[in-house]
């Protein structure tokens, strides 16, 4: 006789990051009952964000506004461009862009804001089992699976927001790593960092190196600092090996602009590394599963893109999941349109990051006086409009043109160095 109740949830969302969580609200919130999973116990331990300015439509979705409003984090604006020795850069203010409806946002602490999303998910009716891990997934005609350590649970789909680890992509051969972008990040966080005077204090800084690499520093609260170099893995196995104290020492003495900050500085948290994190999927949906957020992509972080994309790429999931509720229909084909809009950001961002490792693209972005209308327009994307309107997606393909002929003719002052020592990849140009 057949089970006359074969789920315990209509929902299942694998990981309790701001990916998973966006999901399992916005299904709620839509009536279904949904349990998330997150192996690990908040709050936890994550690398502190830098928000871009369409997060805010993705909190008012989530019922966060003021919440966020009143956290107590850092206001940030946009970001501050400099070259290795702070002779040329300019500011980036999300606000120029008309595009953009609410330009200032946040530089959060990821464990108070993590927990803030969890907490939300709880008040809205989602069961949130933390400290469970997942030993495998088995899908069958009308449900799946999942293995809580020798316990079933039952679910009419699954949204994989299990980030890096990949749960799906694991056990579909979903991944694809992005070569051109196999760099590596060294950071810790400081106190004692300067900030900048006035609206700016909350902005990031983006700090280029003289070779392919560049600097982040990100202020995570009244004390603390988040201050990270990226370099291309080239680079990187050149350096002398030691302690990621000392390599991360090394490469802020190695920058003056950087270095000068610096000063007084002290290192507060231990210096980590990470390596080869940006990859895509060769398929973000499929018969009864979703991937939302870094279980789908993630992107080299120079333009902050992370967090967004993943509440945003959440609440669609939770969207595409409800319509196929209503429908009574789970297959891949129903998670069409979802797909699609998962691969069509990830290549608009894609575009702009892999360009930003070229030294054509550098001179253009960090001239002092670039023409504004172009700017704008690539501001507009940068503070996370993936689909402007159609005179921006022309002027930012002007902006490319422009780009393409720097690399051999000198539009504007060159400011990156073009020697083969400088460790900029070939044929990158976007």
């Amino acid at each position: 006789m057949s089970d006359p109740t074969p789920f315990d949830f209509d929902f299942a969302v694998a990981g309790g990051g701001p990916a998973g969580c966006a999901a399992a609200i916005g299904l709620a919130t839509r009536g279904h009952r949904v349990v998330l999973v997150e192996r690990d116990r908040f709050p936890r331990f994550h690398i502190g964000e830098s928000l871009i300015a369409t997060a805010n439509q993705c909190f008012e979705a989530l019922g966060l506004d003021q919440r966020m409003r009143g956290a107590g984090f850092p206001e940030k604006w946009g970001a501050q461009l400099a070259t290795h020795d702070g002779r040329a850069g300019r500011p980036v203010d999300f606000s120029t862009s008309p595009e953009i409806a609410r330009p200032q946002t946040w530089q959060v602490c990821r464990e108070k804001f993590d927990q803030m999303l969890l907490e939300r998910a709880r008040e809205v009716g989602v069961e949130v089992r933390e400290g469970e891990r997942i030993e495998g997934v088995d899908f069958a005609v009308d449900r799946v699976e999942l293995d809580l350590g020798g316990r079933t649970l039952r679910a009419r789909a699954l949204v994989d927001a299990t980030g890096r680890s990949g749960l799906l992509a694991k056990k579909l051969d979903l991944r694809r790593d992005e070569p051109r972008l196999a760099n590596v990040a060294i950071y810790g966080h400081y106190s004692g960092v300067p900030q900048p005077a006035g609206r700016a204090a909350g902005d990031i800084r983006i700090v280029a190196r003289r070779d392919a690499g560049w600097f982040w520093l990100i202020p995570i609260d009244e004390r603390l600092t988040s201050v990270g170099a990226v370099l291309p893995k080239p680079l990187y196995l050149r350096l002398e090996r030691g302690e990621p104290e000392r390599m991360l020492a090394a490469l802020i003495e190695d920058t003056p602009a950087v270095a000068e900050l610096m000063r007084g500085a002290t290192l507060e948290w231990p210096v980590r590394v990470e390596r080869d994190f940006s990859y895509s999927a060769t398929r973000y949906a499929g018969d009864r599963w979703v991937l939302a957020g870094d279980a789908g992509s993630f992107l080299d972080p120079v333009f902050s893109t992370g967090v967004s994309i993943a509440l945003e790429s959440g609440l669609e999931a939770a969207r595409a999941l409800d319509r196929a509720a209503r429908a009574g229909d789970f297959s891949a084909r129903r998670f069409e349109r979802f797909d699609r809009a998962q691969r069509r950001r990830f290549e608009v961002f894609r575009r702009f990051v892999l360009a930003f490792y070229t030294p054509e693209f550098r001179d253009l972005f960090f001239q002092p006086g670039p023409p504004p209308a172009l700017f704008r327009a690539v501001v507009t994307v940068l503070a996370g409009n993936w689909r402007p309107r159609l005179r921006t997606r022309l002027l930012i393909h002007a902006f490319f043109l422009c780009v393409r002929l720097q690399r051999r003719v000198r539009l504007v002052d060159r400011i990156a160095r073009r020697d083969p020592a400088a460790g900029f990849p070939e044929g990158t140009a976007a």
